[in-house]
């Protein structure tokens, strides 16, 4: 399966303002869906590089867009006071993608893009016609006690978790507790042997390569 093609996507006008890689459907656009990156990484992740593909090749235009603090600062995690400007980043992505294409706009994000992304979905659910998080970090390594759930029930889209069964951010017995918090449908889909990266990290292990289309294959059961 070939990559599809993809350009530059900006609006500097915009606070905070938009940039990213939009991946175009050689055909009819039926859907659209932007991709966020998770803590430490941008919007060239492999992982997002590859989902995006994957895609756009199943007729979705996909925006792979660097978050507010990553435009600031080339390197480095985001601090506690980036997250309320990367959701608002994430709004402006979700709008200018639904001004840009007909169907339904999804959102979809690793990691701490992931968890900004629900937390937005949470508080305009207008925006969002349905969730994609990846590795969400669920609490801290080796800190149970501290759940990021608080926002979960007032998700109201359907959601689709990927999960690694080594992943220290959560297990998978603590992600399907998760999931059950959100008032809407929700899939899992479990990666065995991997951790926090699924597989995508600064080298792909090897069956790595097969997991995109393994989302896109739950994406499509849970959505369509």
């Amino acid at each position: 399966m070939n990559a599809s093609s993809f350009e530059p996507f900006a609006d500097l006008a915009l606070d905070p303002p938009l940039r990213g890689f939009l991946h175009r459907p050689r055909g009819k656009v039926d859907s659209s869906l932007v991709l966020a990156h998770g803590a430490g990484s941008n919007a060239h992740a492999p992982l997002l590089v590859a989902l995006a593909d994957t895609f756009a090749q199943l007729g979705m235009a996909v925006l792979r867009c660097d978050l507010p603090y990553r435009q600031i600062r080339s390197s480095g995690p985001p601090r506690p006071k980036d997250a309320a400007r990367d959701r608002e980043g994430l709004a402006n992505a979700l709008r200018a993608m639904t001004k840009e294409f007909a169907g339904e706009t999804y959102l979809g994000g690793h990691s701490y893009g992931g968890r900004q992304g629900s937390m937005l979905a949470g508080d305009h659910p207008e925006l969002v016609a349905g969730l994609l998080l990846s590795s969400y970090p669920l609490h801290p390594p080796s800190q149970p006690a501290r759940l990021r759930t608080e926002h979960l029930p007032r998700i109201k889209a359907p959601t689709l978790f990927v999960h690694g069964t080594k992943d220290p951010f959560g297990s998978i017995h603590e992600i399907e507790a998760a999931r059950r918090l959100i008032a809407a449908r929700t899939e899992l889909l479990a990666v065995a042997g991997v951790g926090h990266d699924l597989g995508f990290g600064r080298r792909i292990t090897q069956g790595a390569g097969d997991l995109p289309a393994r989302i896109s294959k739950a994406f499509k059961h849970l959505f369509v």
